[in-house]
């Protein structure tokens, strides 16, 4: 089943039921005719923290091309992006299988009616892995966040992960910890770019099987993710990595609630597997 194109910018809201909640993400799902300047200057006008683009596609084996812009610059994969586009397509087609072509490399969905009606997407991420962050790495990043050392969990090391980008983990101490974001902007987003990370993944962890998490992103300038599901696909990497109990099966990461926008994110971690799953709903929002 065919679908009718559209130039127009579609918005939803990723990683919720409720078009007040979670990301919103810009989708264009025919940007055939656009070039990368162009492509730019949308995203920096809908001024979400990532517009995706379908750039080619191949509607029979529900394949597609696509493209992820901040306000600033291009990157690689963006996890939110990629449901709110996936539940667009899956409204026009039906839900199914999709595949998308990144530049971060092949990106599997599945896109299923859930029990009130919505579309839910399940994105697979390309493999994942996570190092041990550097000294120098943590020591700049904690200065610009204006947090010391003793804010961190001990029981949680520092790591930088990667599922399509890379990003900085930190767990904080406490959740008033997690709470309390009030960072220098300009400074945290030359240490990014120094280190080549995407996000910086802050998290608290509430239980072995729930956590909480708050992304800032000055380098795509935006404060912070309401939902970042790279990041989250980088984190479940991370538990892997890790070896903790909750890397051997789903967790739940609640982002968003400090910004007034709560997100869901369901990661699923298969200990065999460096790839990981990571489910939301998307619905449209206005403009």
């Amino acid at each position: 089943m065919t679908f009718s194109t559209a130039t127009d910018v579609l918005r939803y809201a990723a990683f919720t039921s409720h078009p007040d909640g979670g990301n919103p993400a810009g989708v264009v799902l025919d940007a055939t005719r656009l070039d990368e300047r162009e492509m730019l200057a949308i995203a920096a006008e809908v001024g979400y923290s990532e517009t995706m683009f379908v750039t080619a596609r191949d509607e029979e084996r529900r394949r597609f091309s696509v493209r992820y812009f901040s306000p600033l610059a291009e990157v690689a994969f963006c996890g939110h992006a990629t449901v709110a586009g996936s539940v667009a397509l899956a409204e026009r087609m039906g839900p199914g299988g999709l595949v998308f072509d990144t530049a971060a490399g092949e990106i599997g969905i599945e896109t299923v009616r859930d029990d009130r009606g919505g579309v839910r997407a399940t994105l697979t991420s390309v493999p994942t892995r996570s190092r041990p962050a550097r000294a120098d790495e943590v020591a700049e990043a904690l200065e610009a966040l204006r947090w010391a050392a003793d804010d961190l969990d001990p029981a949680l090391p520092p790591h930088v992960a990667f599922a399509g980008n890379e990003h900085l983990v930190l767990a904080a101490g406490s959740r008033a910890r997690l709470a309390d974001l009030d960072y220098d902007f300009e400074a945290l987003a030359a240490v990014m770019r120094r280190y080549g990370w995407t996000t910086v993944h802050l998290f608290w962890r509430e239980s072995e099987e729930r956590f909480h998490a708050r992304d800032p992103f000055p380098v795509g300038g935006v404060v912070e993710d309401p939902a970042t599901g790279a990041a989250a696909a980088a984190f479940g990497g991370y538990l892997r990595t890790l070896g903790t109990s909750a890397a051997s099966g789903a967790i739940a990461i609640r982002q968003g609630e400090d910004m007034g926008r709560p997100s869901d994110l369901l990661v699923e971690v298969d200990p065999d597997d460096a790839r990981v799953r990571v489910t939301g709903n998307a619905v449209p929002i206005g403009e």
